[in-house]
């Protein structure tokens, strides 16, 4: 009865997770550009993180904080 689920599992993990990414490519290039007008390049942050035992892995998101401050030096 696992043993099957688990097939089933890790057939369908890939096949959703790329059906996802097709549909979520509009939004993700609309925030892209958006980013990309209001904030200029880059347009995606990476950070080092540490996962899983310590390995360390890149986390990519989108620049969304503003580097810009007034004249006494808030953001």
């Amino acid at each position: 009865m696992i043993n099957s689920y688990l097939k089933i599992k890790v057939l369908s993990d890939p096949f959703f997770a790329c059906l996802l990414l097709i549909f979520m490519f509009p939004l993700f290039l609309l925030m892209a550009l958006l980013v990309w007008f209001n904030l200029g390049s880059p347009i995606n942050f990476r950070q080092l993180r540490s996962g899983y035992n310590g390995r360390p892995f890149y986390l990519y998101k989108f620049r969304t904080m503003s580097l810009t401050v007034d004249s006494d030096g808030v953001l």
